[in-house]
């Protein structure tokens, strides 16, 4: 069965999908949002980014989703890819930063959101 919101993260839309029996997620159906589309439009370059704060990790379907948009995106030279930007709190000033599994400064993340 389809869960309701823990949190008040939603639109309308979002509310009302989770209320529809005929697309439940116990028939296969699950949505999920990309956080981030990060791109430099001087350059051409860009990727994805999935925040999550308070250590938290994407649940196995959310990553396999990924996986997927990953995987159809590699075609395209200036993609740099998919990351999971993960704060131990809410962000990069309370906190430590961890980005693709390794920890990193705040510094490494300007870095990495410069493409550098």
């Amino acid at each position: 069965m389809t869960a309701k919101r823990r949190d008040e993260h939603s639109t309308e839309f979002g509310l009302w999908l989770r209320e529809q029996s005929e697309i439940d997620s116990a028939l296969g159906f699950v949505a999920t949002n990309i956080d981030y589309l990060w791109r430099n439009y001087k350059t051409g370059c860009w990727m994805l980014i999935e925040e999550k704060r308070h250590g938290a990790m994407p649940k196995r379907w959310q990553s396999e989703s990924f996986d997927l948009v990953n995987k159809v995106s590699k075609g395209d030279p200036k993609y740099k890819g998919f990351h999971y930007l993960i704060f131990e709190n809410t962000s990069p000033e309370d906190g430590a930063i961890t980005l693709d599994g390794k920890k990193i400064s705040k510094d490494d993340l300007i870095k990495f959101l410069r493409f550098e």
